[in-house]
């Protein structure tokens, strides 16, 4: 679809600026080196970001140095469109979200360290680094960036200056404008300054003031401002440890270390939103890394009685005060991922208050907790305490309390509770009589609210729970906000101690900071932007055109959705729609640790994120795309295909958006309309492929080999020419078996299983299915392999193919059925088949025979741990301890479903040194890895693991994945694939 006929569709046929967005791409390609994306798609995907709220943009632009950035704000500005920087889209306030705007997308790009310099504790960074990625980098000389917000992992330095962030933490560090000592600027005409401490009335002062231009005209406009409001800006700012509402007009002119007085523009820039200019590079202070830390959780029956014991935690030098109610803990234990964290929570914690403390401030870590213990337990409300000393154990906790937010989004059905007053902040010492008043505004408006968040910095993350798709709810909202803006007021509060203003609560400023001040908010906006071109209607808005929280929601009064007819059950998750809409924006798929989003890591583009692709299903289901465009073949392949169904999203997801799930519907749907290719039936049906190719073995392995043929193969079947395809042997593992024979009798066993022959061990590599008969014989398993079983159906599953999948689902079901009964358990080789059985099948046909299978299906490793059988061989004396280094790379599906770490255990006590990597999913992803067009994306993302392989300490690599296997081998010509680790299990066997 050409420029023109995307903006008449998506902002209507007789849009007034449709021609004018075309000439404004047009522009922008012609003026910078980075890409310019203004299609449908890309609309859809920068339409929205962590927050309520939604508004299209114009498009989107990716600049790769400072002059792209320039062009870029030149170009919008002679076309008289907004710009709004944006780094991860994490924000929960709308301030990257803005109708008819061009988006910058600095995380591409321009995410550069250009410096650091550990003696000053000094670095300059452009604006698109990751947090978590610089703190590991600066922690090879024990430094950190102080601000560390929840979604550090993904959130960039630069999105933390829009929003002047901060994080737990702040008790001892402070926030975001603290540590930012010099900015370089993009200014709305495209002029380029940069801020730093100037002293006032010197040499330096005066040649800036003496110029004619806009910079001149800034400084003296904020100084005057400055001067002008001192006292009004004394009274009205609080008095707090954190306050992000509003420009920071108290913080520009101060008295620097040597005692002079100094402006530094980059104090008010920070927290401006991009409302006043676009930071392309920054100087950034640092603060020394703690050696250790330790935590101490303090669980209360009442929310109130730990509200009250937050400031006498502060009189015991914690670097951190956090606080979680009892529904975090509830969200957690109902979910995949978190349940682990929350289960050592005691029964009965309505509250819990959570202390940190670190060696730079106590010499014995345990010491200050004895001291809390005593006061909070021995002589205070709380009724128990969890100590954490190791990292291992910290980080349950701080993994749980990191997840608050999007749990909280997580609740089932339309009502939510949304974030537009969550993060008022007062004076810790009011923070019991607060939340008291704020429990009343509640009830008068008959809703309830979830309760944690930052207690030692008097910032408490309370989230009314509404359903803004209907109208009542969203007037709810804003009666809401205007009586607790009044409490705030009251309490001597800030509107926003972390999250900024953006949309949802930049109409309150006025009321906070009182006309005078309203006013000089103004004169700087207009002074930096007098034609009101960055992100207009954040921090401040226009008489004419006032910023209302209720507009550009993402869900409103309006929205609706459509329900589709669906092959797999979707009942658990309320629905096709409601799993898709349980996506809230967060961006947790952009992390790049834990498993999800693969192929967002191998391209950093945002439509493979899971967050891009729950998005555009929901344009498609709601209307705001043609809903047939679902099934069109530029959705298949660039929303859909481009996901490698690793089900990382599963666990890693805070609200559980199951992406591989909607992905194999929706492609099934599309199978229905078209047919599928000849590649996805062999793929979908690779079993028969593979035991066709066994039974013409060595024949088979001769053809791949003729010069041209893999050409040919690429160019007819579409699988990439420089893969290497996999070697059949001529007998296959059930063959060998039945030739061979078990070795424990069913009469004599302690247990009896159904080794289940997956495809590839089955045809391919039958020694690791040799090794775990071996193993589990040798533990006195009878082991028997079923001859009338179908494949798995995961093959089928994964290519959308479901009624193959179903066929086989229900052979299977009934195959393990009648053993099921007689007391027997399903084990597979494969992880994939293990999962398939223990997940998929309850989807594809729903009921008790699904539920039995899943009950009583295994993987190997996670059978012999389960059962403790490895224990069993030990004391038995069957292992001679083989020793060795392991290096362990996980499955993505077993990762998914916690069922990894088995793996692990179970090497560690059959004698091997293990290290298991935090690793995400190999790239080759069953058939991905073969197609042509994903090559050397897969290559891209198998790089990644390569890099945690090569700085392992591991001897050897083992991986108990097929595809991982391949991908490993597939390295180099001198690779050879890696061992599955049943197979080390086996060769620990003493003989």
């Amino acid at each position: 679809m050409s420029d023109f006929e995307t903006y008449r569709e998506a902002q209507g046929h007789d849009h007034p600026d449709a021609e004018e967005y075309v000439a404004l791409a047009e522009d922008l390609r012609g003026a910078v080196a980075g890409e310019v994306r203004f299609d449908e798609y890309s609309q859809v995907l920068y339409a929205t970001d962590g927050s309520i709220y939604q508004a299209r943009p114009a498009g989107a632009v990716f600049p790769r140095d400072v002059e792209d950035v320039r062009a870029a704000v030149q170009v919008a500005d002679a076309h008289e469109v907004p710009i709004i920087a944006r780094g991860a889209g994490s924000s929960l306030g709308g301030q990257t979200v803005g109708p008819g705007c061009v988006v910058l997308d600095m995380s591409v790009y321009m995410d550069d360290i250009l410096d650091l310099r550990p003696d000053e504790k000094r670095a300059r960074v452009q604006p698109g680094v990751v947090q978590d990625h610089f703190d590991e980098y600066a922690g090879q000389w024990g430094l950190k960036f102080a601000p560390d917000p929840a979604s550090s992992n993904r959130a960039t330095i630069g999105g933390g200056m829009g929003n002047n962030s901060t994080g737990a933490h702040s008790v001892r560090y402070g926030i975001t404008d603290a540590y930012t000592e010099e900015l370089r600027v993009v200014l709305p005409d495209g002029s380029l300054i940069h801020t730093r401490e100037v002293v006032l009335d010197s040499p330096e002062y005066e040649e800036i003031v003496s110029k004619d231009d806009r910079e001149a005209e800034i400084y003296e406009t904020v100084r005057g401002l400055v001067e002008e409001h001192e006292e009004e800006i004394e009274e009205r700012y609080p008095d707090l440890k954190r306050n992000v509402s509003g420009y920071n007009l108290d913080r520009v002119i101060y008295e620097n270390d040597d005692g002079e007085r100094v402006i530094n523009l980059s104090k008010l820039l920070v927290g401006s939103e991009s409302s006043l200019g676009v930071i392309v590079e920054a100087e950034i202070s640092l603060v020394t890394l703690p050696e250790k830390t330790s935590l101490a959780l303090y669980c209360f029956d009442d929310l109130i009685d730990a509200l009250r014991a937050v400031p006498e935690a502060l009189e015991f030098e914690t670097s951190a005060v956090e606080l979680m109610d009892s529904e975090v803990f509830r969200l957690a234990r109902n979910n995949e991922e978190f349940a682990q964290y929350e289960e050592p929570i005691p029964e009965g914690t309505e509250a819990a208050i959570m202390l940190e403390f670190d060696s730079e401030l106590h010499d014995d870590l345990e010491a200050p907790i004895q001291a809390t213990n005593e006061h909070f337990v021995g002589e205070g409300d709380a009724f128990d305490v969890l100590e954490a000393y190791t990292e291992e154990d910290q980080a349950m906790i701080w993994k749980l309390r990191k997840a608050a937010i999007p749990l909280l989004m997580s609740l089932e059905g339309d009502p939510k509770p949304y974030p537009f007053i969550e993060d008022a902040t007062v004076p810790p010492e009011e923070l019991a009589e607060y939340v008291q008043e704020f429990m009343e505004i509640l009830e008068d408006h008959d809703t309830s609210a979830a309760y944690f968040a930052h207690a030692g910095s008097g910032t408490l993350h309370i989230r009314p729970i509404l359903n803004l798709k209907e109208n009542g709810d969203i007037q709810k909202m804003l009666s809401i906000a205007e009586d607790v803006t009044d409490l705030v007021k009251e309490r001597h509060g800030s509107f926003s101690g972390e999250h900024g203003d953006g949309l949802a609560r930049t109409q309150f400023n006025r009321k906070m900071y009182g006309e005078d001040l309203w006013g000089a908010f103004l004169e700087i906006k207009e002074t930096f932007d007098p034609d009101w071109r960055m992100n207009p209607g954040k921090v401040v808005h226009r008489e004419d055109d006032p910023t209302d929280m209720r507009e550009n929601l993402r869900y409103g009064a309006e929205y609706s959705s459509v329900e589709p007819q669906t092959k797999l059950d979707f009942s658990e998750e309320g629905g096709f729609s409601q799993l898709v809409e349980l996506c809230n924006g967060c961006g947790t798929c952009r992390q790049t640790d834990d498993v999800m989003c693969p192929t967002y890591r191998g391209s950093k583009d945002e439509i493979e994120t899971t967050r891009g692709r729950a998005n555009m299903l929901r344009a498609a289901i709601s209307g705001e795309i043609d809903e047939e465009e679902m099934y069109s073949k530029q959705f298949q392949e660039e929303v859909l295909d481009l996901c490698v169904g690793c089900k990382g999203c599963k666990n890693d997801c805070p609200t559980g958006v199951d992406m591989a799930k909607l992905k194999t519907e929706v492609k099934h749907q599309y199978h229905q309309r078209e047919d599928p290719s000849l590649r996805t039936r062999v793929f979908g049906n690779i079993d028969r492929l593979s035991w066709l190719g066994s039974k013409l073995a060595p024949l088979s392995n001769v053809g791949p080999k003729i010069p041209g043929s893999r050409l040919v193969m690429e160019k007819a079947v579409g699988i990439a020419s420089d893969r290497k395809l996999p070697y059949f042997e001529s007998e296959s593992l059930e063959e060998w078996y039945e030739a061979r024979g078990p070795r424990i009798s069913e009469a004599e066993a302690d247990r009896k299983v159904l080794l289940f022959p997956d495809t590839f061990t089955n045809y391919s590599y039958p020694e690791p299915g040799k090794a775990a008969i071996r193993v589990l014989e040798a533990a006195g398993v009878h082991v028997r392999i079923p001859d009338d079983c179908a494949a798995s159906g995961r093959a089928a599953y994964s290519t959308g193919m479901l009624d193959a999948a179903e066929e086989r689902a229900r052979t299977n079901i009934g195959v393990f059925s009648e053993y099921l009964d007689d007391g027997w358990e399903v084990v597979a080789i494969e992880p994939s088949d293990a999962v398939v059985f223990q997940d998929e099948y309850r989807d594809l046909v729903p009921g008790e025979g699904a539920d039995r299978v899943a009950e009583h299906a295994y993987g190997v490793m996670e059978y012999l741990d389960t059962h403790r059988l490895i224990d069993g061989l030990t004391e038995a004396g069957r292992l001679d301890g083989a020793g060795g280094a392991l290096t362990y790379h996980g499955h993505c599906h077993q990762k998914a479903t916690a069922k990894d770490h088995h793996a692990v255990g179970v090497l560690r006590r059959a004698g091997y040194d293990v290290d298991p990597l935090d690793s995400g999913c190999c790239g080759m992803a069953g058939s991905f890895g073969y197609e042509a067009e994903h090559y050397d994306l897969s290559k891209s993302i198998a790089s990644l693991l390569f890099e945690k392989i090569d700085r392992s300490d591991g001897e050897e690599v083992v991986a108990p994945g097929a595809s991982c296997r391949s991908q490993i081998g597939d390295r180099d010509e001198r690779a050879e694939n890696p061992p599955h680790p049943i197979e080390k299990v086996e060769a620990a066997l003493a003989p």
